[in-house]
């Protein structure tokens, strides 16, 4: 194998972001996620798995924008892990950057699909009003895995939430590391881990989906 193709942890890169990392690893639910990682370099962007995934998370942000939760429901696996560390402040030369067993979101297609179901009914205060939402997507890179139905995909996030009136709105800038899993003729996520740039959240409460 050559070095180009190596994963990155053997390369020695910078730390990975999804389960090939320490984040899902350490997670108390995260035992049954896919440890699938990225092989290579990003993949040229007239590839057309790199467009096809590209075309998918700006899909999914319109679909999350329109907090239309139930059509998100239909584009991931059911061996899905979804997982938000909490980010901390440490020494260059620490060797950690999350609280470890701490995240802010931590689930599995169960929990994803409560919480969606919670939506829809007359408990779901932090929720009524809506927030308005806009879910910025940049950065689009794509990576090649061991298996072919299979990619890495990295992006860039800014969350701008805007609920009521008085309220000053709330943007959260983060990292996004997915795994999607072409199943049938389409694509869905079977993993997502979500490295926020902030260490304390600016926003009152975040029940919605990033």
């Amino acid at each position: 194998m050559s070095v180009e193709t190596q994963p990155a942890q053997e390369r020695g890169d910078s730390k990975p972001t999804g389960n090939g990392g320490p984040y899902s690893m350490q997670s108390r639910l995260g035992g049954h996620a896919p440890r699938t990682e990225r092989v290579g370099a990003c993949l040229p962007f007239d590839d057309p798995r790199h467009l096809q995934a590209h075309r998918w998370v700006v899909e999914e942000a319109y679909i999350l924008d329109a907090q239309n939760y139930s059509d998100w429901l239909d584009l991931i696996t059911e061996d899905v892990h979804y997982i938000m560390p909490v980010r901390v402040t440490t020494a260059s030369m620490a060797g950690y950057d999350s609280a470890p067993h701490m995240a802010h979101f931590d689930e599995n297609k169960y929990s994803l699909a409560r919480r969606v179901a919670r939506f829809l009914t007359e408990h779901a205060w932090t929720e009524d009003p809506p927030s308005r939402l806009r879910h910025h997507v940049t950065n689009v890179r794509t990576f090649a895995t061991a298996k072919e139905d299979e990619i890495v995909v990295d992006t860039a996030l800014l969350l701008y939430r805007s609920r009521g009136d008085v309220r000053e709105a709330s943007v959260i800038s983060a990292g996004r590391e997915d795994l999607l899993r072409r199943v049938g003729e389409g694509w869905q996520l079977a993993r997502r881990t979500i490295l926020v740039d902030d260490s304390v959240l600016r926003t009152q409460n975040l029940a919605v989906f990033l």
